[in-house]
């Protein structure tokens, strides 16, 4: 059996194998190519929402992998974080970290958000050729996370570049190398910041304390690794592929120009349109389960597709469209059920503060290449670009 996430044109527009692989069932086995066992792929909507949130499919990839022999040098703190938990211990971690990313928390941060974006598209070309990634997707949330750990602005870049490292498909070495390196960076942070306390959220999470609870050594690792990864990956491909869905779209890019205050509920449809996250991360089966009307045997990894239940028709007509008036909330951009992306509302406030400033600062916004020439990341769980070269005249 072939791989159908490996082949070229997957990374370029995966939709067609999503959509492919859905018309033949919601719930597909695959070769991966990573693994001599089946894994079985989640590609409808309906099949995709039940699997968040079914017990029978387990995070806590310890549990699978148990002490088999593997040529993987992962760092502990990336291979067994968070989100490769189950509950009870990823509701314990969660409720410790959670304070600092809900929606009154990111109000706060929107003056220092919208201040860097300024920043940011300040150093623009009023008239040239500039990469919007490199200029605006990936700064902006890598400056407001590091923000929010307390990183030293001269370590962003080498932040980025590991985070960047970590999802290299099909290069292991260069994976295992950088979970290492960001592992290491963030101990001797988080050393600096016990000698040191500020307040940022990294010097608060050393002394947190819920009814008796504190996080271990290696659980503040793990955790604030975390954190610097996911806190930015998702919103810099959000920021990439929202954009250029707009410049694809003219008719509706020219309506959110005349009437800015329509990018906010545009938000959850170009999440749905073009997920950030193409295949949620690593789940197996505890016992057999029927998923969708197909049989999963216990012990096989299960792939869960937000891109692709995004895309679904029996849940939202006409798919392919970018709808402006489509009711997308329901969207499975950042999962569903307990784990669901923690920094979703941060996610969504850079967004639309970029974006809205974005397009009031450059009103003749324009792709400079054509949309075959984009360069896609080779990566199967994020769906983003590596560059975006665009106009601004």
């Amino acid at each position: 059996m072939s791989d159908p996430l490996s082949c070229p044109e997957f990374f370029h527009n995966p939709y067609p194998v999503y959509d492919e692989l859905r018309s033949a069932a919601p719930v597909s086995q695959v070769n991966t190519g990573s693994s001599s066992r089946p894994s079985y792929l989640v590609t409808g909507y309906a099949e995709a929402k039940a699997a968040f949130t079914d017990p029978r499919l387990s995070k806590n990839t310890k549990r699978f992998f148990g002490d088999r022999a593997s040529h993987r040098n992962l760092h502990p703190a990336v291979a067994h974080n968070m989100l490769a938990t189950d509950p009870p211990q990823h509701t314990r971690l969660r409720h410790l970290v959670t304070k600092a990313f809900t929606t009154g928390a990111v109000a706060r941060l929107r003056p220092y958000i919208q201040h860097t974006a300024d920043r940011l598209l300040d150093d623009l070309p009023a008239d040239g050729e500039v990469d919007l990634v490199a200029a605006l997707a990936i700064p902006l949330p890598v400056t407001v996370i590091c923000r929010i750990l307390g990183v030293p602005e001269y370590d962003h870049a080498q932040v980025r570049t590991w985070s960047n490292d970590l999802f290299a498909a099909g290069q292991p070495q260069r994976i295992d190398a950088a979970s290492h390196a960001v592992a290491d960076y963030m101990a001797d942070l988080i050393a600096t910041k016990r000698a040191e306390p500020d307040h940022s959220l990294l010097s608060e999470l050393i002394t947190v304390q819920d009814e008796g609870d504190q996080l271990s050594e290696d659980e503040l690792v793990s955790l604030t690794v975390l954190i610097l990864v996911a806190g930015h990956e998702t919103t810099t491909n959000f920021l990439g592929n929202a954009t250029l869905a707009l410049l694809r779209h003219p008719g509706l890019l020219d309506h959110v120009r005349t009437d800015p205050d329509r990018i906010g509920s545009l938000l959850d449809e170009l999440l749905r349109y073009d997920s950030p996250v193409g295949i949620a991360t690593f789940r197996y089966s505890t016992q057999a389960l029927t998923l969708g009307e197909s049989e999963i045997p216990a012990g096989v990894p299960v792939l869960i597709s937000p891109g692709a239940a995004n895309r679904d028709p029996t849940q939202y007509p006409d798919p392919d469209c970018l709808d402006a008036d489509r009711d997308a909330r329901g969207h499975l951009a950042f999962g569903h059920g307990n784990h669901r992306c923690l920094g979703a509302p941060l996610a969504l406030a850079e967004a639309e503060i970029a974006l809205r400033a974005l397009l009031a600062r450059f009103p003749g916004l324009r792709l400079a290449v054509a949309t075959g020439e984009l360069r896609w990341r080779r990566t199967r769980l994020m769906r983003g670009l590596e560059s975006l070269p665009v106009l601004t005249q």
